[in-house]
Order: C-alpha cells, then sequence, then structure tokens
C-alpha cells in the first residue's frame, strides 16, 4: 500500500484538522487536548498550528491522511517537543509510526535540540516506540489534562 509523509504547509490545514479530530477521537487518553475542544476551534486555528515552529507531518496511505506527529521547536530553548503522534488504526502495524517519529527526530537533530516529549500511563505501545528510539523516563510525571485521573510521564532524548 503506497504510504507518504510530508510536512503540513498552512494549505494542508483541513487533512491536518481531519487526522487530528480522528487522532481524539480514537485515542482520547493519549492527548492533553480533548475532541470538543478541538471540534470548537475555528478554520483559522489550525491553520495557524500549522505555522508553529517546528513541522508538523501528516501520514497519507492509499491518498488518504492516516497519520500524524508535529515538533515544536521554542526559539530561545535547547530542546524541541514531539507532540500529537497518531497512527489510524487501519495503518498500524507498518512501521508508520516509526517512520514519522525517525523523521521528527532527524530534524530536532540538524537543529541540535534535546527531545522532549510525554506519554500516558498505560500507553504501553507508545512507551515502547519511544524508547526503542533511545528515549528515557524522567519520572517526571503531572495529569493528562486538569480534572483528569491519568498521569503523564515526560520522557527524554539527548543530544548526541
Amino acid at each position: 500500500m503506497d504510504t507518504e509523509l510530508r510536512v503540513a504547509p498552512p494549505g494542508d490545514w483541513e487533512d491536518f484538522r481531519a487526522v487530528r479530530l480522528r487522532a481524539l477521537a480514537d485515542s482520547p487518553t493519549a492527548f492533553g487536548a480533548t475532541l470538543d475542544d478541538a471540534r470548537a476551534q475555528p478554520d483559522a486555528a489550525w491553520r495557524d498550528r500549522l505555522q508553529v515552529p517546528g513541522p508538523t507531518l501528516l501520514a497519507y496511505v492509499a491518498g488518504s491522511p492516516a497519520g500524524m506527529g508535529g515538533l515544536f521547536v521554542p526559539e530561545d530553548e535547547d530542546h524541541a517537543f514531539v507532540w500529537g503522534m497518531w497512527v489510524a488504526p487501519e495503518a498500524r502495524g507498518r512501521g508508520l509510526g516509526r517512520a514519522i517519529l525517525r523523521e521528527l527526530l532527524q530534524h530536532a537533530e540538524q537543529l541540535d535540540r534535546t527531545v522532549l516529549l510525554h506519554v500516558t500511563e498505560g500507553n504501553d505501545g507508545a512507551r515502547r516506540l519511544y524508547e526503542a528510539h533511545g528515549f528515557v523516563a524522567t519520572g517526571e510525571w503531572e495529569p493528562l489534562r486538569e480534572g483528569s485521573s491519568l498521569q503523564i510521564e515526560l520522557l527524554r532524548l539527548d543530544r548526541g
């Protein structure tokens, strides 16, 4: 099956919105944002989200958006932050998550940045993916979102 990864320009905001809403519906405990909050965002907010520092990758399978991941790169920091990693259920098991993460990490490496990300407790598949790429647990935990009993842990991948 044909797969393609590409950095999403602001003009791809509709594909970005579609895959992000699918991710939030499919895996609500994997993300700090909620489906209701995301649905309430105006179109301009989706376009703006694709203009933050750092790439947002969209993965396509047979021409349809089937996954995503982003790398937020704060200007005055020495780290980058992986966010929004998700692959559609029908596209899982094909290495798409690995491919997305690998490309995001290559971008961070070019910038000589330490990479951080959060993983939700119990999301063992995601944790295994991140650990396979060298991420280590920091022991820093916080609630998934305000009012949530679920916790997320900060993982870190140091440069070089």
